[in-house]
């Protein structure tokens, strides 16, 4: 668990980026606290005026010298993320932001967690633990081995959020592919096949599973995908590095090939799929060679959603007590895999523009915008939602009109066809 300082500046749609990231973080289990007390500060920038620009250099240099570890959104670290060249932190788009505050831990679940609705969404924790003992993760020391409630109790629960208004339910846990080996059975897949027979217009986001623990099951898995179409055809594989010398030090619980075999097998049983994996970079043991073999991983499998995460040192684990690689190197590494993220991301949301895809409006977004999600859960944003007549619950038809790194926007079909319509009657 993290404990964060979050700082927001400028507008309300900032404010609001700054709301999203505080809900997730809490939901997997992290803390907000004072700065002094924090083990990573969020800022959350503007860039209106010259003198605005100013002041976040000098906020984001004062909280450098405050904390462990610094990252820096919003505005200004989108438009001008190479302003902050010189400063130790991390320069993300906002929603990245939950993700690297995790050091690639797996999320914390509290010990009451129960399901949550949020709006359309609907949080349905399976379990509590993992299977995993790696070398760099302090999450363990909070939620210790899996503890798989049965298949019917989480039955009954997604159903309550169905029937509460659910139109999307996440399946959580800290790793959610080992979900039964308590029990000594693998159940995730009995579990998604029986969830997605409820009765209702939903859909269901699998959450993180480690390889290690997905891969024993991957091929009954893949088959439950393919034959659920309330089942987004998205999966979230954390691999971590592309070296299995540097992997074998982190003690995860597959290697690279394990994670290939996995991917190759949902590349072969669906037509589309979204991949998402994160990478530690700059972890203590990695050399050059290790950072470029994770480099061409990334290259090899393109990924749709990937997060990239520079190492920090917990309190208390095993790599904390490893000889650490200097910051300039971290700072390297992660930046030249997070340009290479942004290609290997933009390129898959430019290629969706002028299809066509069967959506759900999941939220609101900024503005008058909503998030809407695909069959394999890419982020589509419909602008205007209002004139629309577009609001989160809505399942529709939308055609793809642009892109930008993380998203692509689209508009519904209904309102292009009757614009052609008008066309023709002028």
């Amino acid at each position: 668990m993290a404990r964060y300082h979050i700082e927001t500046y400028g507008c309300t749609s900032n404010r609001g980026e700054s709301r999203e990231i505080e809900r997730r973080l809490r939901d997997a289990g992290h803390h907000r606290t004072d700065l002094a007390e924090a083990d990573v500060a969020i800022l959350n920038t503007c860039t209106v005026v010259e003198k605005t620009e100013r002041n976040m250099l000098r906020r984001a240099e004062e909280l450098e010298a405050e904390v462990a570890d610094l990252i820096v959104t919003g505005c200004m670290a989108l438009a001008q993320g190479e302003e902050f060249a010189d400063i130790d932190a991390q320069v993300l788009h906002w929603e990245e932001v939950p993700t690297a505050v995790t050091n690639g831990e797996c999320p914390t679940t509290t010990p009451d967690a129960e399901p949550i609705l949020d709006g359309e969404i609907g949080i349905l924790p399976i379990a509590r633990g993992c299977m995993s003992n790696c070398s760099y993760c302090i999450t363990k020391f909070a939620t210790g081995r899996i503890d798989s409630p049965p298949v019917e109790a989480n039955v009954e629960k997604a159903r309550a959020l169905v029937h509460a208004g659910a139109s999307e339910i996440r399946v959580t846990g800290q790793d959610t592919g080992v979900y039964g080996w308590d029990e000594g059975e693998r159940k995730l897949p009995e579990l998604l096949d029986r969830i997605c027979a409820i009765d209702g217009d939903f859909r269901v986001r699998l959450g993180m599973a480690n390889p290690g623990g997905i891969h024993g099951i991957h091929e009954e898995l893949v088959e439950v995908f393919a034959d659920n179409e309330k089942l987004y055809n998205f999966i979230h594989l954390p691999v971590q590095s592309g070296s299995d010398d540097v992997l074998e030090e982190m003690r995860r619980q597959h290697r690279v090939g394990k994670f290939r075999e996995i991917v190759e097998t949902f590349d072969d049983r669906l037509d589309h799929w979204t991949l998402s994996t994160d990478f530690i970079v700059g972890f203590p043991t990695e050399t050059d060679a290790d950072h470029e073999q994770s480099m061409e991983l990334l290259r090899e499998v393109r990924p749709e959603k990937i997060n990239v995460t520079r190492f920090s040192k917990r309190p208390g684990t095993d790599a904390a007590d490893m000889k650490g690689l200097g910051g300039q190197t971290k700072k390297d590494r992660s930046k030249a895999m997070s340009e290479l993220k942004m290609d290997v991301v933009g390129e898959a949301y430019g290629s969706m523009v002028g299809e066509r895809h069967e959506v759900l409006v999941v939220e609101e977004g900024t503005g008058d915008s909503v998030k809407c999600r695909d069959g394999a859960y890419r982020q589509l944003i419909v602008q205007h939602a209002g004139e629309h007549g577009v609001e989160p619950g809505d399942f529709l038809t939308v055609e793809v009109t642009g892109a930008q790194s993380v998203y692509a926007f689209a508009t519904p079909v209904s309102t292009l066809e009757s614009d052609e319509d008008l066309a023709i009657a002028d």
